[in-house]
């Protein structure tokens, strides 16, 4: 009887500690606002991995976007997050001005995935064409000390001007800010997005539009990470031509304490599910394998580099 017991004590020991048995991964993906791209693919990655990832659960958590992600994966608070490729740099310097008190040192990243364009929209009748038009006229730049607060000081700045030359300043998200301008209630909005975020189709459906070129010139003033890029003609209703503009972009990042295990399962089914993620939004189109592993300010983490080398991304 002491042996049975022994046995059966045993095999429920070896159960316990099966895989199938630990307690189940939680991964909980941190992305921006609603109206934005980061939500929408958010949420489809989320989908995917409690699809194909066994014993996991997700959860998609709007928030501010970058800088605030950033510091969430920092503390722990989240194992998969949207950035901007400025706003890694920042945190993994410490900028405290950026809104990274320290340097922010548990931070890995994923892969780099697609281009945000800064888009900066405004009404018709405001008569702004130009950078130089927005002075005296009011803007919105994003919710304060956001990734796309960021890019609109780093613009401004290449274009020789501060918020102080501007109207009046408002920290609004992205749906916020078109609703003030359908209103007549605000001149301009400055968003970095992938290319047909839903919130400037949504103006540019109901009102007319101008969108405003950020001229090659002045992205070259701000240089790495900002390159030079087009908004293709026809990207939202009434834009007839190309405009140009800058570009930073963006990376999917966790935390150095997510196991190998787990961070090479989540490289793994972006690169294997982008027709989802293209289905999820249209920026999903500029997602490549090719070059995922290449220029992010944070290192690599172990198990994302594992799935690089299978496929010969990194040798």
């Amino acid at each position: 009887m002491k042996k049975m017991l022994i046995a059966a004590a045993t095999s429920a020991a070896m159960v316990l500690a099966s895989p199938a048995a630990h307690a189940q991964q939680f991964i909980n993906i941190l992305t921006g606002g609603t109206s934005g791209v980061y939500y929408p693919l958010g949420v489809a990655i989320g989908k995917i991995y409690g699809d194909k990832i066994p014993n996991v659960k997700t959860q998609v958590q709007a928030t501010k976007a970058s800088v605030e992600n950033l510091n969430l994966i920092e503390q722990g608070r989240g194992e998969l997050a949207f950035t901007l490729g400025d706003s890694l740099k920042a945190a993994v310097d410490g900028d405290e001005e950026a809104g990274f008190k320290t340097k922010l040192t548990k931070l890995r990243t994923i892969g780099a995935i697609y281009p945000n364009y800064i888009q900066i929209v405004a009404t018709a009748d405001s008569g702004i064409k130009t950078l130089a038009d927005l002075k005296g006229k009011t803007l919105s730049v994003g919710a304060p000390k956001s990734g796309t607060e960021l890019n609109s000081r780093a613009i401004l700045k290449a274009a020789g001007m501060t918020y102080k030359d501007l109207g009046k300043v408002e920290y609004l998200p992205f749906a916020e800010s078109v609703d003030l301008m359908k209103n007549r209630q605000l001149n301009a909005t400055l968003q970095s997005a992938g290319l047909g975020v839903a919130s400037l189709k949504d103006l540019s459906s109901s009102t007319d539009i101008n969108v405003v070129a950020v001229p090659k010139e002045t992205v070259d003033k701000i240089g790495p990470p900002f390159i030079s890029v087009v908004i293709p003609a026809n990207t939202y209703t009434g834009q007839k031509t190309d405009v140009q503009t800058a570009a930073v972009v963006n990376y999917l990042v966790t935390n150095s304490d997510v196991s190998d295990d787990v961070a090479y399962q989540m490289t793994k089914l972006i690169f294997e599910s982008l027709p989802e993620l293209v289905n999820a939004h249209v920026a999903g189109k500029e997602i490549k394998l090719e070059t995922a592993a290449t220029g992010s300010p944070a290192p690599l983490h172990p198990g994302a580099i594992r799935y690089y080398k299978e496929k010969g991304i990194i040798k």
